[in-house]
């Protein structure tokens, strides 16, 4: 499993004079929601949004093919996975040429398993505040875009819950079930988008780059996420888009010390078993509530997944998004 998680990178075009930012920002064609902060803001200008998004993962797979369960050479085999991340964020035009964003993630994350041994069945759960992410969005040249961030390790690492091995709620559970990263990441990124009044694409490249090992002793992988999307407006008020997202992810380095996070146990606590490559299709509509409100959702659907497993592997993501401009 990785924690897809969710990035605090993308950008969108400046315009040179402060009337016409306004008016691009407010009539412009909409990016999917899926690319947060796809504009730069007018001075002064806020923009809050309210984003739903969960990640549904079932069954296991092995570079490019699936495997069955239960998994051979291990105690316990994951099933399936569910995370659902809460998250708001706060945009704010510094000035014309900055745009500074924070950004705010609860999850909650199950995940069911079986025991080889018996087939018996049992599901470890983690829910809290993730990492938070701070970016600054500016502008390199025209229809060009950068950002530079930091997210704060206030997810926790610490997680535990009950499995049938334990008496009670006291056994730490493995890397995929833990809330954050539990270290200092950079976050970097370049977009280039072309837009006009009837359609827009775009081009963002993201990376998470991890600073330091934690306190448990180990370091996530770096996560590189490539986006290429075309939204077409419909009518005044609806925008529909098509997005390919590629994205890559490392394994980690370190490992957590405790006794149950035992990689010949179960595959998640393996820390050479969580690198992976997925290519998604997603595709969006955006609706105009009114001058101040935008409605917007994303479905996605793998269609291209090599996985260093037995890992589980990713069924489907869905965004929701409820953006306030003001």
């Amino acid at each position: 499993m990785k924690q897809l998680a969710i990035s605090t990178l993308s950008l969108s075009l400046l315009l040179p004079t402060l009337s016409q930012a306004e008016h691009e920002h407010h009539h412009s064609i909409s990016a999917p929601v899926g690319i947060m902060g796809y504009h730069l803001h007018p001075k002064n200008d806020w923009m809050v949004t309210y984003s739903y998004m969960n990640m549904d993962m079932e069954g296991n797979r092995s570079g490019t093919d699936r495997v069955n369960t239960p998994l051979p050479g291990y105690m316990v085999s994951p099933l399936s996975m569910d995370m659902k991340m809460h998250m708001l964020g706060v945009m704010m035009g510094y000035s014309d040429d900055l745009t500074l964003m924070m950004m705010f993630p609860m999850q909650e994350i199950s995940m069911a398993h079986q025991v080889n041994m018996n087939g018996n069945l049992f599901t470890t759960e983690a829910a809290g505040m993730g990492d938070v992410k701070l970016s600054a969005l500016f502008s390199l040249q025209e229809n060009l875009l950068g950002s530079l961030g930091l997210n704060l390790p206030s997810g926790s690492i610490d997680n535990k819950d009950a499995t049938p091995a334990s008496a009670g709620n006291n056994v730490q559970l493995p890397y995929p079930m833990q809330l954050g990263s539990g270290s200092y990441d950079l976050t970097a990124g370049v977009s280039f988008i072309k837009n006009n009044m009837e359609n827009q694409w775009g081009n963002k490249a993201d990376i998470v780059i991890r600073l330091n090992d934690n306190e448990r002793n180990y370091r996530l992988g770096n996560h590189l996420k490539l986006s290429s999307w075309y939204s077409q407006k419909l009518n005044q008020k609806s925008t529909t888009s098509v997005r390919l997202l590629l994205q890559k992810w490392g394994n980690i380095s370190g490992a957590d010390t405790a006794p149950s996070v035992n990689p010949a146990m179960v595959p998640t606590a393996d820390t050479q078993l969580r690198a992976g490559t997925r290519a998604d299709i997603l595709l969006g509509f955006n609706y105009q509530l009114s001058h101040s409100y935008l409605l917007g959702i994303e479905l996605g659907v793998p269609v291209y997944q090599d996985l260093d497993g037995p890992q589980l592997e990713t069924d489907q993501t869905l965004q929701l998004a409820l953006q306030y401009d003001f």
